[in-house]
């Protein structure tokens, strides 16, 4: 029939673009093309017909089964791409750093091009539309598409030049330019951090790690001297027991002592840094000499390790408790993460240039981590090394640390408008959590790194095996422990409030294309008091089904996007799902 001529005419004519052996190939084997019947080509013609008459064709690239089935319910028509190839070369701030250090869509390891059907009829339609635009682009990579060339009426679902907050040197760099958008200190949201990289920047990084080194030694004094924790947070799961001189390392070391001469040290150079931030650093000329040299903050920090890594006995403790107490109130007031430092003084390193957990670190020596650092040069040229101050003492579920995946979508950026989804998950670490331990298995709650341990057997066995809970599931135990009211009251608006100004920040650098998108996946972390704190803002956020928690939000996610920026687009009453526009300019 005139229809499966076409059909075939079709088919062949894609075959025969090669030599002529394959021209022969393709004209032989005619008898192995798909036997479709009749009544389901002409459907699929017509089908095809209206979509691309109503500007329905749509590409996707990755494994994004839900994209398609939803896209097809709505009447679109799948026009595939190649599957290994890209539009374009990486070009702006989608070099490796702004691209494949993103919490890519197929960070567990599925195959990104992977086929997700098998219908005879789709890709038949997909043939039909094959010369036709695509309308709808949804890719893993915002490479895969050469923006410089799209039409205004084309959709895609990544922005362009997002590097200032979906990558770490990004994030830590924008944040610092709040102060020009809003009054709140980026310190309160978001932990301290610093480009190794950048000279000046790695000072103010060994600064800040002797600054926290004497902190923690007050705060070390104050909580125990050397042992004894405070009644309140004795066997309560929410908050991070320290250990705090009493590991099984310190018994043959109970004869070794400390001189209180490190307190004296530690509380004069807390009372000299609230002088110089209360002055301004006006009254401190260019000559005036540091309070130690280098060489005795060498000795001093050596002597920090010694007591509370090595757990030696420090003199003094209870004489100095009070004043160590006095002096920390007095530093909370202009240190806004004084209560999430603990006494380890923990850093995280993290390589900026890769992904999913890859590469980082924690350490709590000054020189291991200069060390670290130091050894890949172009990484150090390039400003690619990021270290930030590790949050000590989390919120802890059965004694085990665990982050909370929060998707929100950008609907545009002039003016900027944020949808906030309603529901997000948490992600537990496989072990329970310990200071002493610094193996990424216990402090990284990445499923990509996770996913390669088991379940410590000293872990509660009230925890998930799959390690994820649903946000519903969190506001039980939170209900059941007498604090669910906190949700509302601190854990959503903190999310909300740290998204909207890391947004902001990144504003001016982004290209507002009216006919983008974008999905984003943010990790955070609560503090004890359940106050979030921004890890990450990660592009093309995984959408794999890895456990029953995910194989139910991951798609419903997907269908609500889809809600947002395509049936909105017709009807401004639609349906949103669980988005919720929680800022418009």
């Amino acid at each position: 029939t005139e229809d499966m001529d076409d059909l075939h005419n079709m088919s062949v004519q894609q075959q025969t673009a090669g030599s002529p052996q394959q021209a022969f190939r393709a004209r032989s084997s005619r008898v192995s093309l798909p036997i479709i019947r009749i009544d389901r080509l002409r459907a699929a013609k017509a089908v095809v017909a209206k979509a691309v008459k109503e500007k329905k064709v749509f590409s996707v690239l990755g494994p994004y089964p839900i994209i398609r089935a939803s896209l097809r319910a709505r009447g679109w028509v799948e026009r595939r791409l190649p599957r290994t190839s890209t539009c374009v070369r990486r070009s702006g701030d989608q070099e490796a750093g702004a691209v494949d250090e993103t919490d890519s869509s197929n960070d567990e390891g599925q195959d990104a091009d992977k086929e997700d059907d098998c219908d005879d009829t789709y890709h038949l339609m997909s043939r039909l539309v094959q010369n036709e635009m695509t309308y709808f682009y949804w890719t893993t990579r915002r490479d895969s598409v050469d923006y410089l060339t799209l039409q205004k009426d084309q959709m895609t679902n990544h922005y362009t030049k997002t590097s200032s907050f979906t990558t770490k040197v990004g994030l830590c760099m924008s944040l610092r330019n709040l102060q020009w958008f809003d009054s709140t200190d980026p310190d309160t949201f978001f932990p301290r951090c610093y480009r190794l990289g950048a000279e000046d920047e790695k000072q103010a990084f060994i600064d800040d790690f002797r600054r926290t080194a004497c902190t923690s030694l007050l705060r070390y004094v104050m909580e125990g001297a050397g042992g004894q924790v405070e009644d309140d947070r004795m066997g309560r799961i929410d908050l991070v027991q320290q250990p705090l001189g009493l590991g099984k390392h310190h018994k043959h070391q109970t004869k070794q002592r400390m001189g209180f001469g490190l307190i004296e040290t530690a509380l004069r150079v807390c009372q000299e840094y609230l002088n110089s931030v209360e002055h301004g650093d006006i009254d401190v000329s260019l000559e005036t000499p540091p309070i130690l040299s280098n060489e005795q903050w060498a000795n001093f920090i050596l002597n920090y390790y010694t007591v509370v890594h090595d757990g030696v006995i420090l003199e003094g403790c209870t004489e100095y408790a009070e004043r160590c107490q006095s002096m920390l109130a007095r530093m909370k007031k202009v240190c806004s993460q004084l209560e999430t430092d603990g006494v380890n003084n923990i850093w995280i390193i993290k390589p900026g240039a890769k992904s999913r957990g890859r590469g980082i670190v924690c350490m709590n020596k000054l020189d291991d981590i200069l060390d670290l650092v130091n050894r890949d040069s172009a990484m150090i040229k390039d400003s690619k090394w990021v270290v930030q101050k590790y949050v000590e003492r989390p919120l802890l579920i059965h004694g085990t640390k665990f982050d909370v995946r929060q998707w929100f979508l950008v609907t545009d950026w002039n003016p900027l408008t944020v949808w906030f989804y309603g529901e997000c998950y948490l992600r537990f670490s496989t072990q329970v959590y310990s200071t002493n331990n610094l193996h990424s298995s216990v402090h990284l709650c990445n499923n990509s790194i996770q996913k390669y341990f088991q379940p410590s057997s000293r872990r509660d066995p009230s925890l998930p095996a799959e390690s994820m809970w649903s946000c519903a599931e969190f506001r039980s135990w939170l209900s059941a422990a007498g604090r669910a009211g906190l949700w509302d009251e601190v854990v959503l608006p903190g999310m909300r409030k740290a998204l909207i100004q890391t947004l902001l920040t990144a504003q001016d650098s982004v290209e507002p294309r009216k006919a983008s998108f974008e999905l984003y996946g943010a990790d955070f972390l609560l503090g004890s008091d359940l106050h979030p704190w921004l890890l990450e803002v990660n592009v093309s956020p995984t959408m794999c089904c890895s456990t029953a928690v995910t194989a139910r939000l991951c798609p419903a996610v997907q269908e609500d996007t889809l809600r947002v920026v395509l049936d909105r687009r017709y009807d401004r009453n639609a349906d949103t799902g669980s988005f919720q526009l929680i800022y418009k300019q």
